[in-house]
């Protein structure tokens, strides 16, 4: 995901230098991102022992480690929580940098054909915002993605995101309000916010990578504390 940028980094007039900056440095990252749009090596991907539960995590940047040394994201950080708190659970890491609704839509059958998951994560939308993409799209998309994962017998919780304030205040508020949307109709288990307290936070700078989008390691267990009631509550449930 290549939008989560702290908000008070977008504010100010259409002169402001300081937000032409960060606009070319958004810029950049996502190129840099999309050049090497290589998915992250499936954690787990063995078959799981039988009666353990499989969670496949279907994100972007924001799961797939982006900027960090493998082994470092929230998503392994989840790992190792479940076995301290003895839950069986094989994760399985199937996230891209870079990765859309559309991407993990398409990607999204074979992934639950192979892992047979008995619950998903869905961790998309930044990067449909960051390309201005229709939000009618990504609703679709997301809502088809919570269906299939449902009609394979998977419980499911979206991971939602939020944009920056200078994407206009009807696009931002209706772009916040997307998950839950999706989550009401589709009766599913969301997290509006993934980056709650860290790119919103009064830590931020110091949270966030040197291109102000993507979280750094140090914020990672915050990551994982955010998903975590969520994900508790869900794999509690067979």
């Amino acid at each position: 995901m290549q939008a989560s940028i702290q908000k008070g980094q977008l504010q100010g007039g259409p002169g402001n230098k300081g937000r032409r900056r960060l606009a070319r440095a958004s810029a950049l990252a996502l190129l840099a991102a999309l050049a090497g749009y290589l998915p992250l090596p499936l954690l787990a991907a063995g078959p799981a022992p039988a009666g353990e539960a499989v969670l496949l995590v279907v994100g972007d940047s924001i799961s797939a480690e982006y900027g960090l040394k493998r082994g470092t994201g929230w998503v392994a950080l989840l790992e190792a929580r479940l076995a301290k708190e003895s839950m069986p659970v094989k994760v399985v890491n199937a996230s891209i940098s870079g990765e859309t609704t559309a991407g993990g839509r398409s990607r999204l059958p074979a992934l639950l054909a192979a892992h047979k998951p008995s619950h998903v994560v869905i961790e998309l939308g930044g990067n449909d915002a960051l390309r201005g993409l229709p939000l009618e799209m990504t609703e679709a998309h997301l809502t088809a993605m919570v269906e299939a994962a449902r009609g394979s017998g998977a419980r499911v919780l979206l991971a939602g995101i939020q944009v920056p304030p200078n994407y206009g205040r009807a696009y931002t508020e209706r772009f916040a309000g997307l998950f839950e949307k999706v989550a009401r109709a589709q009766k599913v288990a969301v997290l509006p916010f993934i980056l709650a307290g860290v790119a919103d936070g009064p830590q931020a700078v110091r949270l966030m990578q040197a291109d102000r989008i993507h979280p750094n390691e140090e914020a990672q267990p915050r990551l994982l504390d955010n998903m975590w009631p969520s994900l508790k509550k869900l794999l509690a449930k067979p």
